[in-house]
């Protein structure tokens, strides 16, 4: 039995993690991880987050092109 929750992916999830990981609640659904002052050490904490709460794994080529909350729903939506 898996313990990743497969629960549909919604923006407000995605701020969360974003949030979390970059320790700031100034984030929406169209917030630029890398303009918040992200960088590739930290994208990976969000990968890692939605890869246990989505079960999807994506690149970092995939959140360089969709760094936004929204987009990487979008990204989790085409993957599931």
């Amino acid at each position: 039995m898996s313990s990743v929750d497969t629960t549909p992916a919604d923006t407000d999830g995605l701020v969360t993690i974003f949030r979390r990981v970059l320790e700031t609640d100034d984030v929406a659904a169209d917030s630029d991880f890398f303009l918040l002052g992200g960088d590739s050490l930290i994208a990976t904490r969000v990968l890692s987050a939605v890869a246990r709460t989505y079960g999807v794994e994506l690149s970092f080529e995939d959140f360089v092109l969709a760094p936004t909350p929204a987009g990487l729903v979008e990204l989790i939506a085409a993957a599931g």
